[in-house]
């Protein structure tokens, strides 16, 4: 029998002191818990789990309420992939609030200060949620792209290149290329486009972000800090294809899609972008580890490149044709 996945806290709070309950409340809305039942509160078994309510449990007991800490399988009525869903659900809110709050702060630039200052709060409530968001939820992403790009506005333009896109593929060959686990679209076409086109000898690591420590020689890509990531309104894609100057055109509509998959901003609207969003949530649905995920992947982009390589009419400006002439 598997040992338990989670953690309960049932409890009972007096009617007063009123606050007790508001207060309970807001720390286990802290912790990232869920509730099943209106005094059943769940959250995924740890050790500073199980401390962390036993702190809760202590203030409610002292305020003359009641309570039991549970390890818990759930055998008949709620299932893991549910309560998972739940945990989603929750994160999902969390960045939407900060995504909405995160396009409503622009650079003004009569107050910089108020802006930095803005920017570094929100930095701050993103790393609040990722702390709590155990399972990975899908709304990350965004949040992460729109705080990028608010950043970036905080930073200067990088010195011009000096060297060639030649030899920046000879730079990085046979690097470890880092990213974080739960590949989604960006992250698998990344990893897919860095070893077709940029480091054929490419190692990957897919990290828990919360956890994991740069080392000298690593190279991260779509994830906080990376050397290559979102960059304005580009995806981690399209910004590995402009920093290492690639030019097969097979590569113009597919950075397209990618595009739109990823920042969901309907920006070039290909007819096949409904499809691969689909075919991608399969394999994200249907494949747990993300080397499978992105061997499954890896098959979907090399066929869509030969299918674009042998269609040039279906290639259109695009993301690579920065001259604003057609590809030819």
């Amino acid at each position: 029998m598997s040992d338990p996945r989670w953690l309960l806290l049932i409890h009972q709070i007096p009617p007063k002191p009123g606050y007790l309950r508001v207060k309970a409340w807001r720390q286990l809305q802290r912790l990232g818990a869920v509730s099943v039942k209106n005094s059943i509160y769940v959250l995924p078994r740890s050790d500073d789990a199980h401390e962390d309510l036993q702190w809760i449990l202590r203030e409610i007991t002292a305020a003359g309420g009641d309570g039991s800490i549970c390890e818990a399988r759930f055998i008949d009525g709620l299932a893991d992939d549910q309560l998972e869903a739940m945990f989603h659900a929750a994160r999902d809110a969390d960045y939407a609030d900060l995504a909405s709050s995160a396009t409503r702060l622009s650079d003004d630039g009569d107050d910089r200060a108020r802006f930095e200052q803005g920017v570094a709060r929100l930095r701050r409530r993103l790393e609040e949620i990722v702390a709590i968001d155990f399972f990975g939820a899908p709304g990350r992403d965004t949040a992460d792209r729109l705080l990028g790009a608010l950043e970036a506005k905080l930073c200067p333009a990088p010195p011009a290149e000096t060297t060639t896109a030649e030899q920046r593929r000879a730079e990085v060959r046979g690097s470890t290329w880092i990213t974080r686990k739960g590949i989604h679209v960006d992250r698998m076409a990344s990893a897919w486009l860095i070893r077709c086109f940029i480091d054929p000898d490419a190692r990957f690591q897919f990290v828990d972000a919360k956890r994991y420590r740069h080392e000298p020689g690593e190279l991260r890509f779509d994830m906080f800090e990376a050397e290559y990531t979102h960059e304005g309104d580009r995806c981690s894609f399209e910004v590995l294809v402009e920093r290492f100057g690639l030019d097969d055109v097979s590569l113009i509509p597919l950075a397209e899609i990618v595009h739109d998959i990823d920042l969901k901003d309907g920006k070039f609207g290909r007819p096949e972008t409904g499809g691969i969003a689909s075919l991608v949530a399969g394999i994200a649905m249907a494949h747990a580890e993300d080397e499978s995920r992105l061997a499954r992947a890896s098959a979907v982009f090399d066929d869509l490149r030969e299918y674009f390589r042998r269609k040039p009419n279906t290639t259109r400006r695009g993301t690579l044709a920065r001259d604003g002439k057609e590809p030819t």
